[in-house]
């Protein structure tokens, strides 16, 4: 079967539209499948950084990299401090050699990262670093898959964050007794008898953005463990009632998702990383379902109102959500 067969109509002119040149360029690179030394790739790659969301954010940050007070990085300033906006610029294909993008990822390195266990907390601490006890799951998958997103993942630093993905998450599916030993005894939402999804979801999305010649047999084995969990659970089901919804409001899919997850970024994750389970089939179908007589898949779930800059319009078509779709069924079709 042809994936553009099960399109209602072709969206791709939409999407290729000058108004957005990250879904341009994704479009480009990613359904079109141009290479990178394409001088269209390259000028729209450039233009990234000049117009739309991107420079509107970067436009209000502090010169030191931080948005809204430094210690105000996570929970205090939700969706408008530092840690949410190195997502969305890593979700907008941001450029990483720009000077402010570094600036930005060295203060969530030097102030978030617990020097300890190599995890990314939501506080950080008097003499530098993150505080230990604040580590957490989905953060860290979310801050390593947006650093090496931007060129980190030689760096040291990252390493230990993948290291830290790969020695605590777990992967717990309503054991008799919860994990004990830290970071597992202070976090009953993040880990306890049956693991938070979302804590899987964001450390599958960072591992996955590493190549594959560049994993390790840990993050691979750690890879195959988090797949085979979503997919017990038939990506948004309960794993020991298949016939009930893990989370419904996953069915409304959103961008950026921040530390929420939906239906379309699971297959998203899982279909970069190559898998195409018969598990997947009906999360697939609810994909294809959602889409319009134009082919096009609206923004149903949004922080508009809570971020720097408003992105897209809630109930309208989304150019992000449509991108994100084709690039599903393009991988699990081909």
């Amino acid at each position: 079967m042809s994936w553009k067969s099960l399109l209602k109509a072709d969206p791709t002119d939409w999407l290729l539209e000058d108004d957005n040149p990250s879904v341009r360029y994704f479009t480009l690179s990613d359904i079109l499948e141009y290479s990178e030394s394409n001088p269209e790739v390259k000028k729209t790659k450039r233009e990234i950084m000049k117009i739309g969301v991107v420079p509107k954010i970067l436009s209000k940050q502090k010169k030191e990299g931080y948005w809204e007070a430094p210690e105000n990085f996570y929970i205090r300033a939700k969706y408008r401090g530092t840690v949410w906006q190195l997502i969305i610029l890593a979700e907008l294909g941001a450029d990483g050699k720009d000077e402010r993008i570094r600036k930005t990822c060295e203060f969530i390195l030097e102030n978030s990262q617990d020097r300890g266990s190599g995890g990314f907390s939501y506080l950080r601490t008097e003499t530098g670093g993150g505080w230990h006890g604040g580590v957490l799951p989905c953060l860290t998958g979310n801050m390593v898959w947006s650093l090496v997103r931007f060129g980190y993942l030689g760096d040291p630093r990252v390493q230990r964050g993948i290291s830290w993905i790969v020695k605590y998450q777990r992967f717990d599916d309503g054991i008799k007794e919860a994990p004990k030993g830290w970071p597992y005894d202070k976090r009953e939402k993040c880990w306890g008898k049956h693991t938070c999804h979302m804590g899987v979801v964001k450390s599958l999305k960072a591992l996955a953005e590493i190549p594959v010649h560049k994993r390790s047999e840990d993050v691979k084995n750690t890879i195959e463990k988090g797949v085979e969990y979503m997919l017990n659970h038939h990506i948004h089901r309960r794993s020991h009632d298949l016939s009930r919804l893990s989370k419904p409001s996953w069915l409304q899919f959103g961008f950026p998702l921040m530390w929420h997850t939906d239906v379309l970024e699971i297959l998203g994750i899982l279909t970069k990383l190559g898998y195409k389970d018969k598990r997947m089939q009906e999360a697939i179908d609810l994909v294809i379902s959602k889409q319009d007589n134009q082919g096009r898949w609206k923004l149903e779930s949004t922080f508009n109102g809570r971020f720097q800059v408003n992105i897209e319009q809630k109930g309208r078509p989304s150019k992000w959500i449509t991108l994100n779709a084709l690039r599903v069924l393009k991988r699990f079709y081909s």
